[in-house]
């Protein structure tokens, strides 16, 4: 089953969500916050990286860092938030990148997740977790949601939470904004006692919730609820998400730049790669349109790869394409033995576009660029099924959720 529960939100007054709203801290370096926050005093940057009201040379996990991120969300909520007076529900919804997708926000369990009801597909790092136990406790607040999925399937001729979003969703919302990088932001309040339980039965009849994005910020919930016990009601026992039909989500291309050619000429890399892959020249980018095919960048051309022999396995992790690059090219011939670990190798977000890899590859920094087919959510939720890790840099998702907009107070 999955447990969800509505709460009391720390969120926006209406005429200022959009100002509010912020970027996951995750996605910018200070710098980059520093400046996204520049003239907007009600950037929710400001409580997630604190670090940008502070000095310039304050590092980045000084607790300086964590009592500012306190104190800003505290003015926050003097100045430009308010507490819901009752438990709710909320729908929030994101338009952007050519797609629309629809999910409850809501808190979920921290036990369901120890227990494995909410599965993972990456590893965390213990530094990334400590800075957010850090923060949490602090704020004593989850400020940012967890991006969660779930398989939305009919139960016994039973309506889903996908169909009865679409109806709570056709009165007017309370934000409507489109943020600066096009994504249209709506979020509802559902307050309604009747449809606050007919969700509660619903998500009790999901076998399992999935993380999509925020790992870290969910193992961090985990960590602090463990520390703090006693009673399981206890809101630091529950944690913000919001969860997603896994068929309304996209993940984008996640691609790969190397370095070097591992000392072959180019003539010799195109070589050995026959051996494991049909060659075409493209006298256009190539952006992979099907599984086990890959577009590859090299000294101002591009070609089409498609694997001479795709793997024929139940394990889901050798289906992954990502999987197939590693093993039959980037391994055997250019020697990136641990793309974990490896500096030769780095990794460009499918946001960027194919013009993204070609500025790596014509500056001189990087010899040769792959464009993936992307990894599917069955894909993903048949490894977190099968309780494996994805390879490194697997998934991309877009568009992201936006920080501020809900805030879970213990």
């Amino acid at each position: 089953m999955a447990i969800v529960r509505p709460f009391k939100a720390v969120r926006p007054k209406r005429e200022l969500a959009s100002a509010v709203a912020a970027l996951p801290y995750d996605v910018m370096n200070t710098e980059e916050a520093r400046q996204m926050a520049t003239g907007n005093p009600y950037s929710f940057l400001r409580v997630d990286k604190a670090e940008i009201d502070l000095p310039l040379e304050t590092d980045q996990y000084d607790p300086a860092v964590y009592a500012r991120a306190k104190e800003n969300l505290q003015n926050l909520m003097r100045d430009a938030m308010q507490q819901d007076e009752q438990p709710n529900f909320y729908i929030y919804r994101l338009t952007g990148y050519g797609q629309c997708q629809t999910g409850l926000a809501a808190c979920v369990s921290a036990d369901e997740y120890e227990r494995g009801l909410i599965k993972r597909h990456e590893f965390t790092r213990p530094d990334k977790e400590q800075d957010r136990v850090n923060h949490v406790e602090a704020t004593e607040a989850h400020t940012g949601p967890i991006f969660l999925a779930y398989r939305d399937e009919v139960q016994g001729g039973a309506d889903t939470p996908k169909k009865l979003m679409a109806e709570l969703v056709k009165s007017p919302p309370e934000y409507d904004f489109t943020a600066e990088d096009g994504v249209r932001h709506e979020l509802w309040v559902v307050d309604d006692a009747a449809a606050q339980n007919t969700l509660v039965t619903m998500f009790a009849n999901v076998p399992a919730l999935y993380i999509a994005d925020g790992h870290h910020r969910n193992a961090t919930a985990a960590i602090v609820a463990k520390k703090r016990g006693g009673n399981p009601d206890a809101e630091h026992n529950f944690y913000l998400a919001v969860i997603f039909p896994h068929d309304e989500l996209a993940i984008l291309d996640y691609n790969r730049v190397v370095k070097d050619l591992n000392g072959n000429s180019p003539d010799e890399f195109l070589q050995k790669l026959s051996d494991e892959w049909i060659l075409e020249k493209s006298d256009r980018p190539v952006k992979p349109s099907r599984k086990f095919e890959v577009g590859m960048y090299m000294k101002g051309q591009w070609f089409r790869l498609a694997k001479k022999n795709p793997p024929n396995t139940a394990d889901p992790i050798e289906n992954l394409d990502c999987s197939v690059l590693q093993n039959a090219l980037l391994a055997p011939i250019l020697g990136i033995g641990d793309p974990r670990t490896d500096k030769r190798i780095d990794f460009v977000g499918g946001i960027r576009g194919l013009e993204g890899l070609e500025a790596r590859v014509n500056s001189g920094e990087m010899a040769v660029a792959f464009a993936l087919f992307p990894t599917s959510m069955d894909e993903l939720m048949s490894v977190a099924d099968a309780n494996q890790i994805m390879p490194p840099k697997s998934t991309w998702f877009e568009p992201k959720l936006r920080s501020g907009l809900l805030v879970h107070l213990f």
